[in-house]
Order: structure tokens, then sequence, then C-alpha cells
């Protein structure tokens, strides 16, 4: 999401005349697209703006993206940050940027969120890597895990009209592109607001002369309906790499994050899948340190996650977010013991990616060539290996 958002933002700077300097250079204005999922993500945002005042304490420094929305005043209180751009406006930046250029007053621009009814600027994609074009198809989500700040960042769900987003899908299956990927806040509530749905819109894709691979991005288990659970288990041309978030391995903890799903009903999903396409790559996301969270609720989630065919994960300790239900709760897990659980689970993350690329050795797999020669399969292996194919042709081969 935020790679699409930042794309679109360059490509407006560029129609207008501006010219992108490489990373670390000296630049007129810098704009931090920044995060809020975690503490991490807000703390690294806080560096890279002061990372570009120190590289230019005459530039334009500008905070856009979901901390910005979030949490504007704590943003714009900072001496190196000169404008404060919320989600709502990231389509006039460039004209908020050089309003500011003009008047020289430090101000933050930021809507209500909840009140946005379109995805907006959706006819701009990411050619990420030159290769595989990301498409925004979705923004916003409708549920409230305990836990997460996102819809207060991203707000309710919009969906592209499908009309459009098989427009855009032809126009670079056209150019050469031969995989795609279907990218949103949580894409499979893609259609929730338009009465259509995730299946309806891969069946028109798949229409589409040229494609070969669509890939698709992070879904939630429960919004994966039986006929959507059927066509991405059946389909070759849907990449097998499916990331679907757990979160935590126990019961008692999944229920007060408000998941809606229990651990048996997590691994009934991926069972299905892996019997129908063994070599699918699942990954998944997992909190440590949850409220409350104590060693049996840890112990469950370890040995749920070593008994998953996992291909990766990702781990984050738990942090406050604004507005989230769990910030308010009781029984905090010590910093330490979360860095202890962070790090069990590291290494088991480790293993696990070790396990799949086994499991894929010798097999003959299909894969994107990427820019730089490199290429990615499928089911998601990044392969360091000569090849001159062009960017964004898909290609057959042993890994």
């Amino acid at each position: 999401m935020n790679q699409f958002d930042t794309d679109l933002m360059r490509s407006k700077f560029l129609e207008s005349g501006y010219e992108v300097v490489d990373n670390g250079d000296i630049a007129d204005v810098y704009v931090i697209n920044t995060c809020t999922v975690t503490a991490g993500g807000d703390r690294a945002s806080r560096q890279a703006i002061y990372r570009a005042k120190r590289l230019n304490p005459e530039a334009v420094v500008v905070a856009t993206g979901c901390y910005a929305q979030v949490k504007p005043e704590e943003l714009l209180s900072l001496e190196d940050v000169d404008l404060v751009v919320g989600n709502t406006h990231k389509g006039e930046l460039l004209k908020i940027v050089e309003n500011f250029l003009e008047e020289r007053r430090k101000r933050a621009v930021v809507g209500e969120i909840f009140r946005e009814g379109e995805v907006k600027s959706f006819d701009t994609v990411l050619y990420f890597e030159e290769s595989r074009p990301f498409l925004k198809v979705q923004e916003g989500c409708n549920k409230f895990c305990t836990f997460c700040v996102i819809p207060f960042a991203r707000g309710k769900v919009r969906s592209a009209p499908k009309e459009k987003v098989l427009r855009q899908v032809e126009l670079l299956a056209e150019r050469g592109f031969e995989e795609i990927v279907l990218s949103g806040t949580q894409l499979s509530q893609y259609g929730w607001d338009t009465g259509s749905s995730l299946h309806q819109l891969l069946l028109e894709i798949l229409k589409v002369k040229g494609l070969k691979l669509v890939r698709l991005s992070s879904m939630h288990i429960k919004e994966i309906s039986q006929e959507l659970l059927e066509l991405i288990t059946s389909e070759e041309r849907i990449a097998p790499h499916f990331h679907l978030s757990l979160q935590s391995g126990s019961d008692r903890i999944l229920a007060l994050m408000k998941r809606g799903y229990t651990r048996s009903e997590y691994e009934r999903v991926v069972e299905y899948i892996i019997s129908r396409r063994p070599l699918s790559a699942i990954g998944t996301d997992i909190i440590v340190g949850f409220p409350t969270e104590d060693e049996k609720d840890f112990e469950d989630t370890l040995r749920f996650v070593e008994d998953m065919p996992f291909a990766y994960l990702h781990i984050f300790p738990y942090s406050d977010r604004p507005f989230t239900k769990a910030s308010q709760m009781d029984g905090k897990v010590p910093e330490k013991i979360k860095k202890e659980r962070l790090k069990t689970l590291q290494e088991l993350d480790s293993l696990k990616r070790e396990d799949f690329y086994r499991k894929n050795r010798d097999r003959r797999l299909r894969a994107t060539a990427l820019k730089g020669g490199r290429l990615l399969t499928e089911n998601y292996i990044h392969v360091e290996r000569e090849t001159e194919h062009p960017p964004g042709r898909v290609v057959d081969i042993i890994l």
C-alpha cells in the first residue's frame, strides 16, 4: 500500500518538472510516507524525518501517510517537520507543498478518514522492481481488531470499480507484464461496499490475455468464501502464495484480539490450500506480548507455528496504538519478555524459510524476471540467478 502511494506522489512531482534524487542525496523537498502499524513504525518514520533535515536544513520536510493521519499534531510538533499531510490529502500533496513554498507556513492538512468515499487516484500503478505492477484495488478495513490502528489511518472499505481494475490489467498485459499483484488494506474485503467480491473480480481478471500470474496480498481467513477458496486452489494463474495473518496461536488471545476465528479454523483453511497446492507459500503475521499473554499462551503459539507449514513469518512485538481497545487493557507484558519471545520466533522463522526452500529444491517452478537479472518464484522464493529474460516475463526454472 505504501509503495503504491509513494509511487503516486512521486509521479505527480515528476509530471510537474521535479527531479527525484537518489536516496541520500541532497533534495529541496523530502516526502516521508510514514507508517504507524507499530511503535517501531512511528520511530522509523521520525528517524527518516530527522535524517532528511540533516541532509538539507533548508529543505521542506513533509510527513504524510498513516502516522500523519492518526497523530498529526504529534508530528507537527517536531521541529524538523514543515508539513503534515494525512492519507485524506495525499492526492493533493504537490499543491500543498507548492503553497508552502510561497507562504512558508507550517501546518497540518488532515481530513476525516471515515468520510472518504472512494479509492483516490486509482489509475496510477506501481512498477515494483520494474517487473511486477501493483494495483491498489481496495483501501480501508471494516474490522476493528483490538490491537490495530489501521482502520483509523485508512478508513472504511472503499473498492475500486471492477471496470477500472480490468482496464488497468488489460493495459499492463498489453505492455508485456505477465504478473500483477493485487493489493489493499485488507484485500479479502474487496467489493464489500459495491456488492461485488474478490472472487468475482478474479474471474474477470483471469480472462485477460497474456496474464500468467496474479499474486494476492494479505487476506483474512474468515473473509475467504468457499468459492474463493476453490478458485485460488484450482486456478494455476493465481500465484500459490498466500499471506494469511494468524497473530496468535492461543485461542484465548485470539478472542481478546477479536480476530473472529480459532486456531483450528485457521488450520483447516491452510490444510485445505496445501492439500490442493502442496508447494504453496503460506506467510503469516505474529504478535508477541499482547496484553495478558502468559507463558502458556506463548507456548501455544510456538507449538502451533512449529506444526503449521509456514514458508515465512512476520513477527512484531505488541505496542499500544492510539484509539485501540488493547491499549486500554491491563496486563501489559514487560519489554524484556517480549524481546525474548520475539527472538524465539525469529529463530523459528529462519528454520521455516530454510525448510521451505529445501522442499522446493530441484523442482520446476514459474518465476518472474526482476530488474537486475534476479527472479521471484510463483511461491515467493527470491532467486539470485542471472537471467537474460526482460523484467516482467514469467519463465520456467529449476530451483
